[in-house]
């Protein structure tokens, strides 16, 4: 005895592939997309210091290991941000040409307010306190 065989007709055959092309380009973005959930990343930090001369006029540094940024949006004038991006919770690299720069998905944020200049990310940097204190800022959550 030999097992019979089924044939499979073409429109199950195009509805299984449909469905199961459909449930693989689901699972893709909702991957890729984690948006604003910072993927269980914290974007809190215990307190920091940075000298204020390392501050660039116009731009602004990464504090890197305390999960900080802090910008210089006009003389005298500073800011400061979770380093944490809202898209998918990587940390921001870089800042170059007024912008804060995450290098996961290429999203880019104002030095001066922390809010999206360039998506994927739709939600801002979360702000954080910084304050003058003599020639050294300190930077809190």
């Amino acid at each position: 005895m030999s097992p019979t065989r089924r044939e499979l007709p073409r429109r199950e055959l195009l509805r299984t592939t449909l469905g199961l092309a459909a449930l693989a380009t689901g699972a893709g973005l909702a991957a890729c997309s984690g948006d604003e959930a910072g993927q269980g990343v914290s974007s809190t930090a215990g307190p920091a210091s940075v000298a204020a001369s390392k501050v660039p006029i116009g731009g602004g540094i990464v504090l890197e290991g305390k999960r900080y940024v802090v910008t210089q949006p006009s003389k005298g004038t500073y800011r400061a941000f979770s380093s944490v991006c809202p898209h998918a919770g990587c940390n921001v690299s870089a800042v170059r040409d007024g912008l804060i720069v995450c290098p996961c998905h290429d999203s880019h944020f104002k030095i001066a307010d922390g809010s999206v200049a360039q998506g994927p990310a739709t939600k801002g940097l979360t702000a954080a306190t910084v304050s003058v204190d003599g020639s050294d800022l300190k930077v809190s959550a």
